[in-house]
Order: C-alpha cells, then sequence, then structure tokens
C-alpha cells in the first residue's frame, strides 16, 4: 500500500539514511503533486493522487515546524535532521526559497545541531531563488538514477523535456556541495526490462558521477512498496560492489539496503 504524508511536519521518524529526521511536506496533504512520476515512489503514481491540489502556505509551514520544535520528546534523542521531501517534489512550492529562510531561522532557534535536507528530482535547480534556497541548505540531495536519458523515462517518467545533459549543465555550482541520490533496481515495466545495475548503465554513471563531483553519493534501493508491483531489490552486496570503485577514488558513499 502506498501512503501520502498528512501532515506538513511529520515525525520525527527514523531514516535509513538521515538518522532522526523530522519531515515537511509542502505539497497537498491528501494528493500528490511532483513532476517526476516514479515507478517505485511510495506515495503513489500521479494519476491516483489528484484529489488533493491545496498547498501550505508559508506561514502554516513555519506554525507546524514551531509547534513539532517545542513538543519534541527528548526521549526519542536530538533531531539529526530537518528534511524536505513529502507528496512529491517540493521545490516546486511558489515559496520554497522563502521557507528555506524561515527554516534556517527556526533550526537556529529550536535545533541548532539540526541539519536542513531537501529531497529533490533536481529540475528547478534551474531557477535562480531556487538554486540559491538549495545552496543554503546543509544537503541538497539531488536525485539521479541514470545516466542515460532513456533509462530515467524509463524509472522516473519526467513530465517534462529531461536529460541528463542539462542536469549536469545546471549542477555546475553545485559542485563539490550536492548529495547525489540513485535507486537502483531492476524489474519488468510495460514498456519493457528495467535494470540500472548492467555494467552499461553502471559505467555510464560512474562517468556522471565524475562530471558532476557530488560532496557524497546515497545509493539506496526499495524499502517500501511500490506503485508499479513488478519492481526487485538490489541486494547489498551488489550495491556495495558498485561503491567500491568510488570510495577508491575517495568519495564518500553510503549504501541503503
Amino acid at each position: 500500500m502506498t501512503i501520502l504524508f498528512n501532515e506538513i511536519v511529520f515525525g520525527p521518524i527514523k531514516s535509513r539514511r538521515l538518522g532522526v529526521s523530522l519531515g515537511v511536506n509542502l505539497l497537498p496533504l491528501h494528493g500528490k503533486w511532483c513532476n517526476f512520476d516514479c515507478i517505485y515512489c511510495e506515495c503513489g503514481f500521479n494519476k491516483d493522487g489528484k484529489g488533493d491540489l491545496c498547498l501550505p502556505t508559508r506561514e502554516e509551514v513555519a506554525n507546524a515546524m514551531e509547534a513539532k520544535f517545542k513538543n519534541h520528546d527528548p526521549s526519542i534523542g536530538n533531531i539529526d535532521t530537518i528534511t524536505f521531501s513529502g507528496n512529491g517534489e517540493p521545490t516546486l512550492h511558489p515559496e520554497f526559497s522563502k521557507i528555506i529562510v524561515k527554516t534556517l531561522e527556526l533550526r537556529e532557534k529550536f535545533a541548532p545541531q539540526a541539519k536542513v535536507s531537501v529531497l529533490t528530482n533536481g529540475s528547478r535547480i534551474g531557477v535562480k531563488d531556487v538554486a540559491e534556497a538549495l545552496l543554503k541548505v546543509d544537503n541538497a540531495i539531488i536525485k539521479i538514477d541514470s545516466a542515460l536519458d532513456g533509462t530515467v523515462y524509463a524509472i522516473d517518467r519526467p513530465m517534462f523535456n529531461y536529460s541528463v545533459e542539462n542536469m549536469v549543465a545546471m549542477l555546475a555550482p553545485f559542485k563539490g556541495k550536492f548529495v547525489l541520490q540513485t535507486m537502483f533496481l531492476r524489474g519488468e515495466s510495460p514498456d519493457g526490462i528495467i535494470d540500472n545495475t548492467t555494467t552499461e548503465e553502471v559505467e555510464a554513471w560512474y562517468k556522471l558521477v565524475g562530471r558532476i563531483y557530488p560532496r557524497e553519493i546515497m545509493i539506496y534501493t526499495i524499502d517500501r512498496e511500490t506503485p508499479l508491483k513488478s519492481l526487485q531489490k538490489v541486494s547489498v552486496s551488489q550495491m556495495e560492489e558498485i561503491a567500491a570503485p568510488l570510495r577508491a577514488q575517495g568519495y564518500k558513499v553510503s549504501v541503503s539496503g
């Protein structure tokens, strides 16, 4: 069963990659709003999440975040990260940059030890205020699931004219400053076999990493139910094999199974 986050600020929850994470959802509470339609998205396909198109206001986000900070249960442990994810692509919110500024203010007041992280598909990093906001946070976690356009279209199903070369160009200001996130998976789709762990895929991905130079790399696989039921997890051991050459080059790479 796929899930939607029905709060503006949710958790904190234990994240596989980010520790004790306070989640922030800038998208509709009972719907989905994204310009990708990923076959593995825990929120389901876009067509199934159109029942709510109402976005929270900047003030509602700030109030919800402050309330969570003030009522945080210390027995859970300190909040490690404030994570923007939720029901779609967070940078689509028209006040994203202003919300980030306010979040940084609230972080300093209530949880100065916490990092601010944004999980994004990178589609709007060419927009000036979005790029500036992402460069202010601790972890701009930008997803690229393949170095090959055809595979990106098969896995992520972008709803706009996407190209990896365009992403490379837009990432120029982010070199050494962002976290690259890649989902490894395999399975069948109506369009054929999907597998971004093949030699061709991985070698192309290594070359991409060298061109965009992330500060850190997160590779992971399916953890929850997916809207396309035929998908399969990739083993931790195989992901470790994929990570090894990059670690040997000095990259920090985390693997989550």
